[in-house]
Formats: C-alpha cells, structure tokens, sequence
C-alpha cells in the first residue's frame, strides 16, 4: 500500500490534471471544436480513482465480461466494483442508484447492490461512474437453478415488495425512469419482425401475433407502482444455485410494471413460469404485455448483437422461443 504522503501527492497529481482536462474539453466545446471521449478502459478507471477516491487508488481493478451494453465493469480489490457507463444511453444511472437504493434495500427480500460514491466526469469522460460493494455470486441461468419453482417464488417476492413500497412525493422522482408503452415501439418491434423473419431465423407471423396481443391489451388499468425496468437474468445473481441479489437498478421507475415480467421468460421454463404468475397475480392483460416486453426487448438486442455476440444470440434465441412457445395467455 502506498504512504499517505505518496497518496497525497497522488491524487494532487490527478486533481490537476482533471481540472486541466475539464478546461480544455470545455474551451473545445465552446469553440465549436470536436469533443473526443476516451476509450472506456482500465486505465482510465485508474486515473478516475486515484484523482478523486484516491484512498481506494492502491486496489487492485479488473476487468470483468459482461453481457450487458451499458456499462464497463471492473472489481475493485475484493470488496468493490466499479461501473463506468459507456454511453450516453446510461447516463443519470449513477445518481439514481445512490439516490433510490438505500432507501429501497431495507425493504426487499433479495440483496442489491449498495452504491458507495458517484464519481465526476473528468479526463474528457463525459459521465458520472459510480463505485458499489461487491455482490458474490453467479449471474442467474436456468439450468443453474436448485429448484426453479422455488426461485420463481423469490422472484415473484422480490417484484411483489417492491411494487408495495410507497411511491416517492412528485417533489423526489428525480432522476426515475418514465414507464413506455408497449405501442411506442411499435414501429420498431414491427420492423426487427420483419428483419428475423426476412432472415428465416424466427416464424414473423407468429411473432405478429404475440406483439399484436400484447399491445391490443391496452394500457394498465390501476394506480403507478414502482418497476425495476431491467429485469432479465442477467441482471440476477445466485449462490448455490439459489437466488441471492439482484442487480442493474439503472431503469429504475414509476408505472407499469409489467416490464419485469420479462424474467419469466429469461430465466424460466413453463411449469415454473405459470408458478411465477400466480405467485405474482397477474392478470391476462398484464401477462400479456409483459410477453410483449419480452419479444420486443429480445428483437432489439438479437438483431442488434446477435450476429457478433454469441452470448446475446443464445439469450435472445431462448427469450424469443419461449415467449412465442407461451403465447396463450
């Protein structure tokens, strides 16, 4: 571990070079010149910790895969992660994970990630980043489950919690995502239909349907609760192949929750999927748009990333399959 003294001079080091980073992207912009982001790297995640979380500069960081597009992940020593957004696409999350989480953690039955700084941008990077504790565990599969109908279970309570907890003041909303109706993607859903099905990979008649259904049953039809906005397996971690945290609280929101519904189809087979809805309680209509979120989340990313991510090719190939294998509501 490095001396204070050492540290100190460090992060002086750092600061500066920040704040002479700031000036010069800012004077380009003001110019009217180019603003170049840096490659979303390791060494650029160092230069962040040590310029501003410098007590945290001598950890080891690395890289860690992950199937997700919004952000690069690295742990930090043993008890850390950190999370630098890629894109503009995953701005705000940040600030709205330690604004949101601790207030909902003490309320659900399922472990979630606990934000410990939101770092400033700075050496031409444009967001803020954030530095959580680290969750052990392995990202949720279906054949990695002890019991499926007992996870599906959890699950079920985990979303059931959270959509009792009391809804923030109009005054705290903040940063929380708006909920989207399934017909805004319409246009969009339609067209990667008929790119899979021009491509022969999936029946586009069927999937017409299936969308067709989901949108036909119209908006929800009761007070707003709150939606975790990502909740796909991947976002789901197990220990012992039982479910332990979840994670990726970035979409978090106000409105339908019928978008979390897309777990059912990501993480389960039919038996264990009709034993989540019950648990759950819900209704044909939100079955349905739920099934709608997950064909339309799963078209987006198959005919996005399919075709260089093996990974996404298999998960969006099992959600598409089982959201048109389960099409009777």
């Amino acid at each position: 571990m490095p001396s204070e003294t050492t540290a100190g001079a460090t992060a002086a080091i750092a600061a500066a070079e920040t704040a002479e980073t700031a000036a010069a992207v800012a004077g380009g912009a003001a110019a009217g010149g180019p603003v170049v982001t840096p490659a979303v790297d390791e060494a650029l995640a160092g230069r962040l910790l040590a310029a501003q979380f410098p007590r945290w500069a001598h950890l080891p960081l690395r890289p860690l895969h992950s199937g997700g597009s919004d952000h690069l992940i690295f742990r930090l020593g043993d008890a850390m992660s950190v999370r630098l957004p890629r894109g503009d696409w995953a701005a705000g999350q940040a600030e709205k994970e330690l604004l949101w989480l601790p207030r909902l953690a003490p309320h659900l039955p399922l472990a979630v990630p606990a934000p410990l700084e939101v770092g400033e941008p700075a050496f031409g990077y444009p967001w803020h980043w954030s530095v959580s504790r680290w969750l052990d565990g392995r990202t949720a599969t279906p054949e990695g489950l002890a019991d499926p109908v007992e996870a599906a279970a959890d699950v079920a309570a985990f979303l059931g919690a959270l959509q009792g907890l009391a809804l923030p003041s109009d005054a705290s909303y903040g940063l929380l995502s708006p909920a989207v109706p399934l017909r805004d993607r319409d246009r969009t859903t339609r067209a990667a239909i008929a790119a899979v099905g021009a491509a022969g990979a999936f029946d586009a008649r069927a999937l017409t349907a299936v969308w067709e259904a989901a949108v036909e049953a119209g908006d929800r039809d009761g007070p707003p609760v709150w939606f975790h906005g990502d909740m796909h397996n991947g976002n789901l971690l197990t220990r012992a192949g039982q479910l332990s945290a979840v994670l990726d609280f970035g979409g978090l929101g106000v409105g339908d929750p019928a978008c979390d519904l897309v777990i059912a189809w990501t993480l389960l087979d039919a038996g264990p999927r009709a034993a989540f809805r019950e648990a759950l309680g819900a209704d044909d209509a939100a079955w349905a748009r739920g099934r709608g979120w997950a064909l339309t989340t799963a078209l987006s990313a198959y005919t996005a990333y399919a075709a260089t991510n093996p990974l996404v090719a298999r998960n969006t190939t099992r959600q598409i399959t089982e959201a048109l294998a389960d099409a009777t509501p």
